[in-house]
């Protein structure tokens, strides 16, 4: 049988792993404790499994989550049901025009006691922050997000201050069309690891949502599924799932595709193909596989890349999307052969 990373070649099995490879310990507790996250958060949100998938994997890769649709169709209530799930420090900033960047990062106040000054922290400072409407904001305010997002810190006067672990971000934003949005800067864009479109639920989960939703509001009965110890166990064993080396060549020629597209003016960065192995390697966790297939990064390759890219004018003018662009881009490049072929 010919072997891909220690699985068949129709990955069914790994019970062969590459040589000096440990299959991580804690699968099947990582599986449970996402199993009850998943459960939590869908019992809010009605017929979007691929959506909560996504936020899942996003929060177990350490990333930051951008979820981006028309008004009403429930990324507020997402973002709100995944912070509950997990009892941690959550703060909310409702991002409008005339919000400031200290108004997210804290500032220095001056002690009429101490006679000196004190920093007072900003919303920032949570271990789960949900921004909502950042593109409502003006970029200079959205700035304030990009250390943080980055380097987990706060830089005030010189002075740095470490945020809290784990740290996500999940920012909705209303399409760039929309009244009174300003276009988030390709810097902030690039620092979140994934952006999802919920989408308009199929007629039976709407009118499911008129029973759960119509006597109250659902999230006052949600209960913390899992404790913030418990993520930070989870992202650890994330970080040890194996990677190949012709995976991760996959992952680069990927991400290169883009740069040499011509159908696009602007490419994905590195860290697009950093993010893109961190998500794969998520995901593949929460398959309850210790191994990355290049499956996992087809999968993530539009939540991952999309958002990130530019298209040309030509290419706006045909009506083509960045998220077509990307899976054309996946269905030309050769996937990597099994081993022993």
């Amino acid at each position: 049988m010919t072997t891909y990373n220690g699985q068949s070649a129709t990955g069914t099995s790994h019970s062969a792993s590459p040589e000096g490879h440990r299959a991580p310990a804690g699968l099947a507790e990582l599986a449970a404790v996402a199993e009850r996250i998943r459960g939590s958060v869908e019992s809010v949100i009605e017929g979007k499994p691929e959506a909560v998938r996504v936020a899942l994997t996003v929060l177990l890769a350490e990333g930051h989550l951008l979820l981006e649709d028309v008004p009403g169709v429930g990324k507020t209530m997402l973002a709100k049901a995944l912070a509950r799930s997990v009892d941690c420090t959550v703060r909310r900033i409702q991002f409008t025009p005339d919000l400031l960047p200290s108004d997210v990062t804290g500032t220095n106040v001056f002690d009429q006691h101490q006679r000196d000054f004190e920093f007072r922290p900003g919303a920032i400072f949570a271990q789960i922050v949900v921004g909502d409407e950042i593109n409502r904001a003006s970029p200079k305010t959205q700035s304030a997000l990009l250390e943080s997002m980055e380097e987990r810190q706060v830089t005030i006067d010189g002075t740095s201050y470490e945020l809290p672990s784990p740290f996500m971000v999940i920012a909705t934003q209303n399409p760039v069309e929309m009244e009174g949005t300003y276009p988030l800067p390709e810097a902030q864009r690039d620092r979140f690891m994934a952006r999802i479109s919920i989408g308009y639920p199929s007629p039976d989960a709407e009118f499911a949502m008129l029973d759960l939703h119509g006597g109250a509001n659902p999230l006052d009965d949600l209960q913390p599924v899992a404790h913030a110890h418990d993520i930070l166990k989870l992202v650890e064993l994330v970080r040890t799932v194996y990677v190949s080396d012709p995976v991760r060549r996959y992952a680069v020629d990927l991400v290169g595709a883009t740069r040499t597209s011509p159908e696009l003016r602007l490419g994905a960065s590195p860290r697009a193909t950093l993010h893109l192995v961190r998500a794969a390697r998520a995901a593949a966790a929460l398959d309850g596989r210790d191994y990355v297939l290049p499956d996992d990064i087809q999968a993530l390759a539009v939540p991952v890349l999309a958002h990130r890219l530019l298209p040309t004018a030509e290419t706006q003018l045909s009506r083509r999307t960045a998220e077509q662009v990307v899976l054309d881009l996946v269905a030309r490049l050769p996937i990597p052969r099994p081993q022993g072929r």
